[in-house]
């Protein structure tokens, strides 16, 4: 808990020496920034929250249980669903107030006030949930446009003021309790399009934190701390009085905060203080206090939207949504296969994390219907293979290229998404494998050893399951992570993703793991360069292919991929116009004896600022059909 402090005070003296630099006025700003937060910390530290840190694992052992849950954001901006004023209005349909910098008293008039979603029941949202396997729901009980979604005492903005007399809240928290789901909130604590002191709204209003960068942009509150007490009023009269009210009047299993960036990070210890001096066993997600050692939270956060997960260690979340919005978007048809969340929770718990799923109901009260068909198909696949998910955690053992693979207990489960067609699966990385069956049906598969650590499994012809066919097999638990992975031969591309390479080199960071943007980026210096340990287990041919992002031109930029007796040198392609775009480069052909290998990917000249943005290195059978 003493990094937290000296890291804190690295930072005051790092400031100091900085302010010697950019003029004394903004030193002392700048020192005032860090000895606030210095403050905050010390005490968090010293006191109460190492005190309440000491209930963290029984207060988190159901959340690590549950691995699934739903994320609901719904408000008066579902009924819009994206439109305003009959013209479609893009990105996230919950951020309609900021996007079309709709007045307060405008806003109050035209959505709150007609709000009568007269289809909502709670029954039957709670229902839905739990038949698709989740086991917690989380919903906004107030997003950034600051409408409270509860008869709220704090204000006058809240569906109180509606024609909707009845508390969706407590409906929706009773219905979790009867069904056996954990039931929590969503508060935006900082951001708040309607309070005057609130940073945010900076069309009715002369605050920061808007898009308008208004007082220093982010840094708002370091550049010119006179406007700080504006905020406190706010945090004091209206984000710390509704989370109590929220605790004492609905008592929910977690708390899910965002945006902590528009505050500062004392103020943001100062809620949580408030969180824990009334309720020591809610669960507190990671974005509500963190500083640059230490996550106040429960548990840590990864960004939104992904479509692969960056290394995380400890307890950890990450919040997929059905199509591209939170909240309800008529416009949004770009809703993904039900396949790619069944494959994304394996892929998660078998990370160590949680998938929290959204969707957006509608306006009316109802599921959106594309919803609904997406989580019926989930569900049918947890009631069959749910076992290989609840309960689980991260099987110490390297990558699989057919899949991903859970532990609980002796029990490793397979999840196999690429499904041999000679019915020979291999699994790398346990010393003993005992009784491989068929999850769904139990069936007995023969299992032999052909080399140490090294298991092959006899499949049936046809897969299990079209999403993800789950294997169960006996093992003791040993940590074999570091062995080479396996390649495939035949079937499907090997995809050796920049978020699972030994990074070698400082500097390096990630990108957030969306879909084009899971990728390794900041690589700006000649000695950084990355690797994968690779195993082929008998002579074969592949395509390479490499993945990247730019976003201007890199004529100039050329690097090296190695791997056995192959050496590739590639200059990183031309691309024109402004902003990132994603690029698919077909390398080469190979052929390599059976062995271990090393795949490196150094950099020859960086001419342009960085590299490229690595996504992912795929090597394709050459008999692949993909």
């Amino acid at each position: 808990m003493k990094k937290g402090i000296i890291a804190a005070g690295i930072l005051a003296l790092g400031l100091q020496a900085h302010a010697q630099v950019k003029g004394d006025d903004d030193g002392i700003l700048m020192q005032k920034a860090a000895a606030r937060d210095s403050i905050a910390i010390a005490d968090a530290v010293n006191g109460w929250w190492t005190a309440s840190m000491k209930d963290h694992d029984k207060r988190i052992a159901w959340w690590r249980d549950a691995r699934f849950g739903c994320f609901i954001h719904w408000g008066v901006y579902s009924v819009p669903g994206g439109e305003w004023k009959g013209k479609k209005v893009g990105g996230y349909a919950e951020h309609l107030m900021r996007k079309e910098t709709i007045p307060r008293a405008e806003y109050a008039q035209q959505l709150i006030k007609p709000f009568n979603p007269v289809d909502f029941d709670a029954d039957a949202w709670v229902k839905l949930i739990r038949a698709a396997g989740m086991k917690y729901l989380i919903i906004t009980a107030k997003h950034h446009d600051g409408v409270a979604m509860y008869p709220t005492a704090i204000g006058d903005f809240s569906i109180k003021q509606s024609k909707f007399r009845r508390d969706p809240m407590m409906e929706l928290s009773n219905a979790c309790k009867k069904y056996g789901i954990r039931f929590g909130f969503y508060y935006s604590h900082a951001f708040d399009w309607e309070h005057p002191d609130a940073p945010g709204n900076d069309w009715d209003y002369d605050n920061p934190g808007g898009d308008k960068n208004l007082h220093g942009g982010g840094n708002w509150f370091n550049q010119h701390p006179e406007l700080l007490p504006k905020a406190v009023k706010y945090v004091d009269e209206k984000s710390i009085p509704q989370i109590v009210e929220l605790l004492k009047k609905y008592h929910p299993d977690i708390l899910w905060f965002d945006t902590p960036h528009k505050l500062p990070l004392s103020e943001n210890i100062r809620i949580l203080k408030a969180i824990r001096a009334v309720d020591r066993n809610v669960v507190v997600n990671g974005r509500l206090a963190r500083s640059a050692s230490i996550s106040f939270g429960d548990y840590k956060n990864t960004a939104d939207r992904p479509a692969e997960f960056y290394p995380v260690d400890g307890d950890w979340e990450a919040i997929p949504t059905t199509n591209e919005s939170y909240g309800y978007s008529r416009y949004d048809n770009s809703h993904k296969p039900p396949v790619f969340f069944i494959q994304l929770m394996a892929k998660a718990a078998s990370r160590g994390g949680n998938l929290l799923m959204n969707i957006g109901p509608m306006g009316n009260g109802q599921i959106d219907p594309k919803d609904t068909a997406i989580l019926h198909t989930i569900g049918e696949w947890m009631q069959r293979n749910g076992e290989s998910i609840y309960g689980t955690h991260t099987a110490q053992m390297p990558l699989q290229n057919w899949g991903v693979v859970t532990e609980k207990g002796k029990n490793k489960y397979l999840h196999v998404f690429n499904w041999p067609k000679d019915r020979r699966l291999i699994v790398n990385g346990t010393e003993k494998l005992r009784n491989a069956r068929t999850l769904v049906g139990g069936k007995p598969l023969k299992a032999e050893k052909i080399r140490d650590q090294e298991w092959l499994i006899t499949l049936p012809a046809q897969p299990l399951d079209p999403y993800n066919s789950v294997i169960v097999v006996e093992s003791d638990h040993v940590d074999l992570a570091s062995m080479p992975r396996v390649l495939g031969t035949k079937d499907y591309p090997n995809r050796l993703l920049a978020f699972d390479a030994e990074l070698h080199g400082k500097g390096f960071s990630f990108g957030d793991g969306k879909e084009g943007k899971y990728y390794v980026q900041n690589w700006t210096k000649m000695d950084q360069w990355l690797s994968w340990k690779l195993r082929v287990e008998e002579p074969a041919a592949f395509r390479v292919r490499i993945r990247y992002a730019v976003d201007q031109q890199k004529a100039a930029n050329k690097y090296r991929i190695t791997i056995g007796e192959y050496t590739m040198d590639v200059n990183v392609k031309e691309v024109n116009g402004k902003g990132e775009k994603t690029v698919w480069d077909d390398i080469r052909g190979i052929s390599l004896p059976a062995g271990d290998y090393s795949l490196e990917i150094k950099p020859l000249n960086i001419a342009d600022g960085e590299l490229m943005k690595l996504l992912e290195i795929s090597l394709v059978p050459v008999n692949s059909t993909l």
